[in-house]
């Protein structure tokens, strides 16, 4: 199997390193207030966060067999996520 660099799979290094990063630092390097003193649960959450989106990844890559394709769905999705994101916040 052959290893094929996108976009989401940027995104799932991140989530983990980040994990990684709570981990190590605590919570309070991410958070402020009652939540620095959730380490482990913010480190699982975006432990989660990198299986979800390793998992789209996987979907992604199915339902577009040319990695041009793949690259222009994944970065629209990373997109519009973070317009929600901003929208919500």
């Amino acid at each position: 199997m052959k290893l094929k660099l996108t976009p989401l799979n940027f995104c799932t290094a991140f989530f983990i390193i980040l994990a990684i990063y709570v981990w190590v630092y605590g919570g309070k390097a991410v958070a402020t207030g009652i939540y620095q003193h959730w380490t482990g649960t913010i480190g699982a959450v975006f432990m989660l966060f990198a299986v979800v989106v390793s998992f789209l990844d996987l979907i992604f890559r199915n339902f577009f067999p040319q990695m041009k394709n793949v690259w222009i769905v994944e970065l629209s999705f990373i997109t519009l996520t973070l317009v929600i994101f901003f929208l919500v916040k």
